[in-house]
């Protein structure tokens, strides 16, 4: 047996409580995914661009992968409201172009010029102006019921500790796939 084989085998079996338990908790939520109905990105969050910019707030369900191990592909979902001021570290609904929407984190600003990078991304960043912003998130929503407030310190915190991270992020992410 390969060595890389090896350590995948010993990993999920070394996180094998954690991916029983965690199976356990989202168990209802998946199959009430299961059920649901989805909408293209394209012809979806331009509508959602708009209640946004008309001053209310939108739950949108989280789909693709690059913001774990914060938010997970039609697990979680997040509220999105208007925004007033931006700053490094908040998540945003942003179109990068044309019909092309992101929901990625603030890594930089540079006058009115943002770059933008998902949590689950090891390289890549997209730019985008502060007027390509949809709405901010204000809060993310857990299919369990509980709910988590964006401005939240220990959150805030553990955001900070996670950009740090970066150089280390691929061994993390591979490690949070095996206890999935």
């Amino acid at each position: 047996m390969a060595l890389k084989q090896w350590v995948i085998r010993v990993a999920r079996w070394l996180a094998t409580p954690w991916r029983r338990a965690k199976h356990r908790r989202y168990a209802e939520a998946r199959s009430e995914v299961a059920s649901s109905v989805e909408f293209p990105n394209d012809k979806f969050l331009p509508i959602v661009r708009e209640y946004v910019a008309n001053g209310e707030t939108v739950i949108i369900s989280v789909k693709g992968y690059s913001m774990r191990p914060f938010l997970e592909h039609l697990r979680d979902k997040v509220k999105l409201a208007p925004w007033t001021a931006l700053s490094v570290g908040d998540a945003v609904l942003a179109e990068v172009a044309p019909g092309h929407f992101v929901l990625h984190r603030i890594i930089d600003i540079d006058g009115r010029q943002l770059t933008l990078m998902g949590d689950g991304n090891i390289r890549g960043v997209e730019h985008c102006s502060v007027a390509d912003v949809c709405g901010v998130v204000v809060e993310y929503l857990r299919p369990n019921g509980h709910s988590l407030m964006a401005s939240d310190a220990r959150l805030q915190r553990r955001i900070r500790l996670w950009r740090r991270l970066l150089p280390i992020r691929r061994v993390l992410l591979f490690v949070y796939k095996l206890s999935i």
